[in-house]
C-alpha cells in the first residue's frame, strides 16, 4: 500500500510504501477510493493537537472499499461501500459511553489521530464505528460528511431546533454543509467570512444563504445562535454580540485560539456559550439518513494521493472553495 506519514509534527507528510495492514478482531480493511482533508489534520500536523501516534497516517473522512474482514465481524459484505470518521473507538464501559455519550469517552480512539487514517490506498478501521455509505455513488463527495458534515449537523443539533436563523462563522468544508441543510429545513443563514473574503461570501448566497459579510460585522437582524466553525477565539464574544437575549453560540471546532475577556453584558440575558466534542454513531445515523435524501452538494477540489502536503497547504492559507480530498489513483 502507500500512504502519507507524519513522522513529527511540524514537517511535511512522507510518501512510503508499507505492507498491506490486515484486519484484527472487529476490524475491517478497506481499500480507500477518497478522503477529505479536515482541519482536524491540520491541527495535529501544526501541533495544535498533542501527542499524536507517530509515525502517523492522518486522515479521518475516509470513503472505501471493503475488501478484507477480520474474525468476528458480521453485517459487512466484501465490496460494500463504507465511511470512517473520527470515533475510530470507545471503552464502552466508562460512565460517558454507559449513558449514551460516547463522544465524551474517557479513553477514545481517534481515527487519523491516535490510529492510522486514510491519507493512504488501504486503511484498516473498527467495524462497529464504520458507516455504510451504500447511498451514496460518488466517494469524493461523499467523504467530507464524514466530519465536516457531521460535526457541523451535532453542532446544528446543540443550535437547537427553536434557532430559525443562524449565524456561520467561518464558511469553509462544514459551513457549505450545514448551510444547506439550514435551508432545506427552512432556517435562514447569515454567513460570515474573512474580511474582505468575497468569494466565500459570493459562495455562502450561491447556497442559499440570506446575507452573507465580514465576521466584524453585525448581522442584519439578532440571530436566534450562531456556530463557530473558524478556529479563532476572538469570534466568541462577536458571535454573542450578534445573537438575541436567550441566544446560543456554538463552538463547533476541536481546537480554538485563546477566547479574549469581554464585558458580562455580552453574555448576560441569558445568551450561552456551549461547545460540540467528537461525535456518536447515533449523530452519524441521523445525519446519513438525512443527507441520503436532502439532496446535498458538497464542493471539492480533488487532489491525488501524492499531493497530500499541497491539500494541506491550501486549507491552512485559505485557497480553497469547499473541501479537499484525496483521491489515491
Amino acid at each position: 500500500m502507500r500512504a502519507m506519514v507524519l513522522h513529527a509534527p511540524g514537517t511535511e507528510l512522507v510518501p512510503e510504501e508499507r505492507s498491506l495492514p490486515l484486519p484484527g478482531p472487529g476490524e475491517i480493511r478497506l481499500q480507500v477510493e477518497a478522503c477529505a482533508v479536515c482541519r482536524t489534520d491540520l491541527h495535529i500536523i501544526d501541533r495544535d493537537l498533542q501527542h499524536p501516534k507517530l509515525p502517523l497516517v492522518p486522515g479521518h473522512e475516509i470513503v472505501g472499499r471493503v475488501d478484507q474482514i477480520g474474525p468476528g465481524v458480521t453485517g459487512f459484505t466484501l465490496g460494500e461501500r463504507v465511511g470512517v470518521p473520527w470515533l475510530g473507538g470507545t471503552c464502552g464501559c466508562c460512565t460517558y459511553c454507559v449513558e449514551e455519550r460516547e463522544n465524551l469517552c474517557n479513553a477514545p480512539v481517534f481515527t487519523g489521530y491516535t490510529r492510522d487514517g486514510g491519507f493512504a490506498t488501504h486503511a484498516v478501521a473498527n467495524a462497529a464505528f464504520s458507516i455504510k455509505l451504500g447511498a451514496f455513488d460518488d466517494p469524493a463527495s461523499a467523504a467530507p460528511l464524514l466530519c465536516a458534515g457531521l460535526i457541523g449537523w451535532r453542532s446544528l443539533v446543540a443550535a437547537g431546533d427553536c434557532s430559525r436563523t443562524i449565524g456561520l462563522y467561518g464558511f469553509g468544508a462544514a459551513a457549505h454543509i450545514i448551510a444547506q441543510v439550514c435551508v432545506r429545513q427552512g432556517r435562514r443563514v447569515f454567513a460570515f467570512t474573512r474580511r474582505g473574503d468575497e468569494t466565500a461570501q459570493t459562495f455562502a448566497r450561491e447556497l442559499g444563504a440570506a446575507w452573507a459579510g465580514d465576521s466584524e460585522q453585525m448581522p442584519p437582524e439578532p440571530l436566534d445562535a450562531a456556530i463557530i466553525f473558524a478556529p479563532v477565539g476572538s469570534l466568541v464574544p462577536a458571535a454573542l454580540k450578534a445573537v438575541r437575549k436567550g441566544g446560543r453560540v456554538v463552538c463547533g471546532g476541536i481546537h480554538m485560539s485563546d477566547i479574549p475577556s469581554f464585558p458580562y453584558r455580552l453574555l448576560w440575558e441569558e445568551r450561552q456559550v456551549v461547545s460540540v466534542a467528537n461525535l456518536t454513531r447515533a449523530d452519524a445515523v441521523d445525519f446519513f439518513a438525512f443527507a441520503s435524501t436532502a439532496n446535498l452538494h458538497t464542493e471539492t477540489v480533488e487532489y491525488d494521493l501524492a499531493r497530500a502536503n499541497e491539500a494541506l497547504a491550501d486549507l491552512r492559507e485559505g485557497r480553497l472553495r469547499g473541501a479537499a480530498v484525496l483521491v489515491p489513483r
